[in-house]
């Protein structure tokens, strides 16, 4: 291995997925990723299956990912892990590996915040933002519009005071009877729908907040309401009402990422987060950006959802910066965003 090379071997656990990740000098050479399926016949993630599954699964990842990447563990120059957000178990799985790979090999430690990881992954590819620039992230626990003046120089200038947006999408998709996760299910069923067919109250918070539990009571009364004077109306109006409810949460996302926009005068804009792989949402961001001339950037759908790139790539300009972790950081200590 040449002296120039940085190494860094990046572990994400902070929900469901165990991945693995390591890159090199800023390029990601392997990027593994084990899902659980488990979860689906509870119609959403059981914490202690979780944090069981990644035992099982973190070994064998961490293996392949440095197979795949071609670089021995001896040369791993430090080793990096989701500190939070995130399911404690989860966490903890993921934080004690690190913590004890590191040791075991005597390199550094480097704690990543698994939301400024998102933001970051917009640089595992090119083109890359030019800063400052507003990233949109919105995930199944997050909805913010975060200010980016550096890698590590972040900012966030607004957030759900409630519910994420992609609570709200798996619990609609829930009430509509669609198999978890639900997201994904309203955006394919919306591309048949008229997203115009049936009105839902936009929720309008001051600043750059956002709100979803509006939307998500309101569409429970208008199926209750439906449903008593049509039992089969969920099912003959299905794709209708998933493009109506999926076009009102985009429109509240919209709305506040325009605002901020304009006000602070960037017109570079990105999105994150696992709802960042919603089509019409990329689609709509695009448009938008073709409208008010901004440059647009939106990660590959591998690159969105949780993965390890995201943590290897926030763990590479870390590195650059000296910002380690203490050998006796807690695993369930709060993590920031710098």
């Amino acid at each position: 291995m040449s002296d120039a090379n940085i190494n860094i071997l990046a572990i994400e656990s902070s929900c469901d997925d165990t991945s693995a990740a390591v890159i090199q000098n800023g390029k990601v050479l392997s990027n593994l990723i084990a899902t659980q399926k488990v979860h689906e016949m509870y119609g959403g993630v059981v914490p202690e299956m979780a944090s069981r599954a990644h035992m099982q699964n973190i070994i064998p990842v961490v293996d392949v990912a440095l197979k795949q990447a071609g670089v021995d563990k001896a040369d791993i120059n430090a080793v990096a892990f989701t500190q939070a957000p995130g399911l404690i178990g989860s966490l903890l799985v993921g934080a004690c590996f690190a913590k004890a790979y590191a040791q075991s090999l005597q390199v550094p430690l480097i704690a990543v915040h698994h939301m400024q990881a998102h933001v970051l992954a917009h640089f595992i590819e090119d083109p890359k933002p030019e800063f400052p620039f507003l990233c949109l992230t919105v995930s199944g626990g997050h909805t913010q519009v975060v200010l980016c003046r550096s890698h590590l120089d972040m900012e966030v200038l607004g957030e759900t005071i409630d519910d994420a947006a992609g609570e709200a999408f798996d619990k609609v998709a829930k009430m509509l009877g669609l198999p978890y996760p639900g997201g994904p299910m309203v955006d394919k069923l919306a591309k048949e729908g008229d997203p115009l067919k049936f009105v839902f109250p936009v929720s309008d918070m001051q600043g750059y907040d956002f709100s979803f539990s509006g939307i998500k009571t309101a569409v429970l009364y208008f199926l209750q309401k439906q449903q008593k004077e049509n039992p089969d109306f969920v099912a003959q109006n299905l794709n209708d009402i998933c493009a109506s409810v999926q076009h009102t949460i985009i429109k509240m996302l919209m709305n506040k990422l325009k605002k901020a926009a304009k006000e602070l005068n960037i017109k570079h804009i990105g999105i994150a987060g696992g709802v960042s792989a919603n089509s019409t949402l990329r689609q709509t961001l695009q448009d938008t950006g073709d409208q008010l001339g901004w440059q647009v950037y939106i990660p590959r759908f591998e690159y969105c959802t949780d993965n390890a790139a995201m943590i290897a790539i926030t763990a590479h300009y870390k590195y650059l910066q000296g910002q380690f972790a203490e050998m006796s950081i807690s695993p369930t200590a709060r993590a920031t965003w710098s």
